[in-house]
């Protein structure tokens, strides 16, 4: 059917600047600039995520980014303390009061922010 080496993902933003500030700022994730102005998250042992500057961008209304992470709690804590906001949520998905969704047996125990273009990326625990 198709014949590949390798595939990555990609996600866009409106400001690539920003965007670049707040990744490799913020977050700490390796970041690389590209050709044609994007920027590349460099993932170890895998393809890189690309990040493409868009000027009519809409922040996608799911998860574009998910960083696993050893403690969620200590994440959660040191991302707080730069001004990451965590997502709350209900129902099925519900957070704590630090916006943790813990674990309910096999799913994941994870925690959402958005980027500064609204993009909704998570951390989750190993």
């Amino acid at each position: 059917m198709f014949k590949y080496s390798a595939m990555f993902s990609s996600f866009s933003v409106k400001d690539i600047k920003r965007a670049k500030e707040f990744y490799s700022g913020i977050l700490d994730l390796p970041i690389k600039d590209s050709a044609m102005g994007v920027l590349e998250l460099e993932v170890p042992k895998a393809n890189n995520i690309i990040i493409y500057p868009k000027p009519d961008h809409q922040p996608a209304v799911f998860t574009v980014l998910n960083i696993p992470v050893e403690n969620i709690d200590k994440a959660v804590d040191h991302l707080a303390k730069k001004g990451i906001r965590f997502e709350q949520y209900d129902g099925e998905i519900a957070t704590d009061e630090k916006g943790i969704c813990r674990s309910k047996g096999e799913e994941p125990t994870l925690a959402w922010f958005k980027d500064p273009e609204g993009n909704i990326i998570s951390v989750l625990e190993e």
